[in-house]
């Protein structure tokens, strides 16, 4: 886990490095979540709705491809019967872009979540950050377009959590979920 987490920090370091020699902006993004605990047996369990906000930043490495950093606030979780699962994350996706000339882009990339906070509400709020790891690692793929008129823009992702989420050792629990979202970078050509 370490290892990963040093491999996001220094890509992104990397990444600043060549904003100067290339072409970058920054952005923000806004949209809806649909996640859930993945677990050996998801019986029962349901996707939680949430939000993500955040900024982006967007580096053109050539014509067609792209390096897009993001640091966002992510609400995830599940529900199981009538108690809900808020797991809230700051998640930093590394999303490698192939850009075609009419907008549409294909995105794939690691992300490392951050927990801020685990609480099961059930007629009342408890606090289970305890049982829940600091950190977790995944992949997202999907796909986005820009309008680069308007400099507005969608995209639709996959988000594949890679590590157990949890600290207990009877069996390994990820999160996974389905992100739309809207986004608008600031004087993008």
């Amino acid at each position: 886990m370490r290892l990963y987490f040093f491999t996001i920090i220094a890509l992104l370091f990397l990444s600043i490095g060549t904003v100067h020699a290339q072409h970058a902006n920054i952005g923000t993004k806004i949209g809806l979540n649909s996640f859930t605990i993945n677990s050996g047996n998801n019986s029962g369990v349901d996707a939680k709705l949430g939000m993500h906000a955040g900024l982006i930043g967007h580096i053109h490495l050539s014509r067609q491809f792209a390096l897009q950093p993001e640091l966002i606030f992510s609400m995830q979780g599940a529900k199981v019967g009538s108690t809900s699962f808020n797991l809230d994350y700051i998640n930093i996706p590394l999303m490698f872009q192939y850009m075609f000339d009419n907008g549409f882009r294909l995105q794939a990339g690691p992300q490392l979540g951050i927990l801020v906070s685990a609480k099961a509400e059930n007629n009342g709020s408890i606090d289970i950050r305890d049982n829940y790891n600091a950190f977790d690692a995944g992949m997202s793929f999907g796909a986005g377009y820009i309008h680069t008129p308007s400099n507005f823009g969608i995209d639709l992702r996959y988000n594949l959590g890679l590590s157990d989420i949890t600290k207990s050792s009877g069996s390994d629990a990820t999160n996974r979920g389905i992100q739309i979202g809207i986004f608008y970078l600031f004087n993008h050509n």
